[in-house]
Formats: C-alpha cells, structure tokens, sequence
C-alpha cells in the first residue's frame, strides 16, 4: 500500500517537473524536487505535498487547492491487512504538514467514507466542516436524483427500465434526500444496457467481508435478516474507530451505512438516553447481491465442492453423506471464522452462524429460510440451540393445486427443519445425546405447526438434529 501511494506522489511530482526548468527553485529545492521517488524515506513523503504546494504558489501566484480524494481508502487496508498503526501514524503527519502548517494552502476538500476523528487523524486540523451521510447540506450532490436517471434513460430510449434501475441502483439517502443513485452503477447500465452489481464490484469490499466474517453471532443473524430484506434498529456513530472495530456492531453498522451498504428507512428519538435511533435496510439490490457474493467467497476454493456435496446430501435426505461432507466443510472452514480476536475455539458460534448464511444464499432460490435463536449459556456470547426452517417456495408463487388435492405437496420440495446445538458435556456425554436432545426439542416446541399450516403435509417435512463439539459434527 505504501509502495502504491508513493507511486501515485511520484507520477504527481512528474506532471509538474517543468518546475525543474529555469531558475524558479533554488538548486537544493530542485534536488529536493528529484528525490521523489519510490524509494524516498517516510519524512520526504510527508511533506513532498506541502513541498509542492510552495512551488506552485510560487510559480502561478496564488495558493494552492488540494483536493484528496477517498482518503480512508488506504486506512482500510491497513485494518484489513494488519499495519493500521503504521499508516495511522504517517498519515497523521503527512495531514498535519499539509493541511496545517502549509501557509501555501488555500482550501482543501477531502472526501472519504469514514470521519476517523477520534483516532486524532484530524487533532491538529482547524477549520474543518464535516459533512456525513445524514446531514441535509448537500445531501442532493452526492449522486444522481432520480429525476436526473429517469430524463437519462429517457435520453437513451430505456424509459420503459425505470422499474429495474430503481429495483438495482436506488435506495441511497443523505440527509432528508431519498432516492439518490451512485453515478458509477447508472453510467455502466446507460453504457452497457443491462442490470448488474456495477458499483460493488468495482469498490473495495475487504474490509465489509472481514468485518462480518469475523463477527459476532449476533452480527451473522442480523445479515441474515437484512439479506431477507428485514430491518436493523440500532444508534449510530459517525467518527468510526478503527481499533474499535471488533469490540461492538453498533460501530460497523455506522461504518456500512457511511459505505453505502445500508440505507436509513425511519428515525426516532429516545427521550430517555437522548440518542437517535435508526431503523437501516440493506440499500438495494446491487447491495444485496454483493453481500451473497461475499458469503459466497466464506466457502470457495477448495472447499466449495464439499460445501456443495453437503447441500446436496441435505436436499435429498442422505444423512450418512451429510455427516461425511458437514465435517469436511468445518474442518475446512473454521479457520475462515477464526481469524479474529475472539478465536473460533472459545466461540465455536461464529462458524455455526456462518454456515447457516451460507445455506442461506445457496438455497434461496429453492428455499425461504428462517431462523430462530436462544441464547441461554453461561456465557452471554455463546448460543445453545438455534433452529433454522427451510420452506420450499411454490412455484412462480402458485400452489400446485392437482398435488394438494392428491395429498402431495403443493411446495413439490420436502420442507426441513434443523436444530443446531452444542455439547453441553455435563448434561450430554456424547454427540449423540445432543443429537437426541436436539430433536426432542423440535418436538417439544412444535416448530412444524407453521408449515403444516401452509398445507404442508406432514410426511414431507424432515428434521435433523445437528450437535455440535468445536470442529466435531454429528447429525441425526
């Protein structure tokens, strides 16, 4: 990354080396001016913009505007790749040597996703004016309005797409303003003439992916809701922490809604601890499809295949192979969900979840998934049980009515009910104890009634127990 950004200083440098001509520098300024390079020192590339600034004040006769953009971008990296402090601490100086202390500057924008205040990335600034997501200045000149898109598509003879350009591309807000589209996503549907998740695909999303992969149970349960197009309620906080990122979920929900991940749906006020509380929904369709790529990519590579075999074991009910493949995918898998500061193996849950979003999108073509949850350990952080419901979506949303009346199943697929379960080793003293106890616990709480009372008949519903001790899986 650092090699990138001196890169980038270097072909800066190189567009104005006119400079060099005449005697406008003196001669250590021009010897100053050719040691930017990539291999200049972290001193040099802290004021090389300042430097800059000096010399083409001098040469135009006025001072200089600097525009940065997606400064955060780099910082992100940083987080994702482990060298936060280092960039944290270069990024500082080189923000105080040219926004501070350069008497040469006359105004700067900078533009990024994340106001890091509290890092004192910004401490020695004066005269900021911050603009977030919510507030109302600007809030229409961030992107496109949609009256803008819909004279656009109009111009290029698609005026008849507005439904599937609003379906994929709206939904982002500023402010009051609803309905703003992101400019890269409308520029490639004009250019290219068909719908696809442009914007995300082009954007870096690594730290998105680290974030929820390593998150906590209760951060894979709300994706599972907002993948089904539920809401999240939550308060947020707009000067994100980076070195906080794993210590709560209220911060990366912050963090996603200033990406463009999430949108605001409704506010309120809570008189009582006096903060704002926001109701968020993933922004739209190119959103979604992103985060289902991104769960996708959980269980690639050499452990697709396996992931797939299991899938496929579980839709037509071979519980030998589903045992075989469910303890080749959690060998495989669990060092994906153990990255974190909270290893897999004092939260085994952060993989369970995991794997439940991945059945989630791999089947939700076939499939509505649900799911329901207990936390009932002695540790607050650990599930017990946690039930999830795989109902078969009728075709083209028509009950087959034929198979209804002949006693079959207006759905054409088995629905399935799975209750997952870690071992509780001084009530179960083997798997298949917590097996057992699994079912019973279907039983026990009639979790069948809801599709029996969609016309499901009973004959058509399967259910599994699935025990669970760290990377160890037995499913009866």
């Amino acid at each position: 990354m650092r090699v990138t950004a001196i890169s980038h200083m270097k072909l800066l440098y190189d567009k104005f080396d006119f400079l060099l001509e005449g005697d406008l520098l003196s001669e250590s300024e021009k010897d100053d001016f050719r040691r930017i390079s990539v291999e200049m020192e972290n001193n040099t590339a802290v004021f090389s913009l300042k430097m800059l600034s000096i010399y083409l004040s001098r040469y135009y006769g006025k001072k200089v505007i600097i525009l940065l953009d997606e400064y955060d971008t780099p910082m992100q990296e940083a987080y994702v790749n482990g060298y936060w402090k280092e960039l944290a601490d270069f990024t500082r100086s080189l923000f105080n040597a040219t926004f501070k202390t350069n008497p040469y500057l006359e105004r700067a924008i900078m533009t990024g996703i994340t106001r890091i205040g509290r890092e004192s990335m910004f401490s020695d600034l004066n005269n900021l004016e911050v603009v977030t997501v919510t507030a109302r200045k600007y809030e229409d000149s961030f992107g496109f309005t949609e009256e803008e898109v819909f004279e656009a598509l109009e111009e290029f003879g698609l005026s008849d797409r507005r439904g599937e350009v609003k379906q994929w591309y709206d939904g982002f807000v500023f402010g009051d303003y609803a309905d703003i589209y992101n400019p890269w996503s409308i520029i490639n549907y004009l250019d290219k003439g068909k719908a696809a998740p442009y914007w995300v695909n082009a954007s870096g999303n690594s730290l998105a992916g680290k974030l929820i992969q390593e998150g906590s149970p209760e951060m894979k349960m709300t994706m599972e809701e907002l993948l089904r197009g539920g809401r999240l309620r939550t308060v947020l906080d707009e000067q994100i922490v980076f070195s906080q990122l794993d210590q709560g979920d209220d911060t990366i929900w912050s963090l996603f809604l200033a990406s463009g991940f999430l949108k605001v749906v409704y506010t309120e006020f809570d008189t009582e601890s006096g903060e704002t509380v926001y109701d968020l929904k993933l922004t739209n369709m190119e959103v979604r499809i992103m985060f289902r790529q991104m769960v996708r990519g959980w269980f690639g590579g050499r452990c697709r295949p396996v992931h797939n075999a299991f899938l496929q074991a579980l839709l037509v009910g071979d519980v030998k192979a589903m045992n075989v493949y469910m303890n080749k995918v959690a060998l495989q898998t669990f060092s994906c969900f153990d990255t974190g500061n909270h290893p897999s193996d004092s939260e085994p849950e952060r993989f369970y979840h995991g794997f439940v979003l991945g059945m989630m999108v791999e089947l939700a073509d076939r499939y509505i998934l649900t799911s329901k949850r207990e936390m009932r350990l002695k540790r607050a952080s650990s599930f017990g049980r946690y039930d999830v419901m795989l109902e078969p979506r009728q075709g083209n949303g028509i009950v087959d009515q034929v198979a209804v009346n002949a006693g079959g199943n207006p759905y054409g697929s088995d629905a399935i009910i799975l209750e997952f379960k870690v071992q509780d080793k001084e009530e179960e003293a083997e798997l298949a104890d917590t097996v057992k106890s699994a079912l019973e616990q279907i039983e026990r709480q009639d979790y069948e009634a809801i599709l029996l009372a969609k016309g499901i008949p009973r004959e058509r519903i399967r259910k599994y127990g699935f025990a669970f001790c760290g990377k160890r899986v037995l499913i009866g």
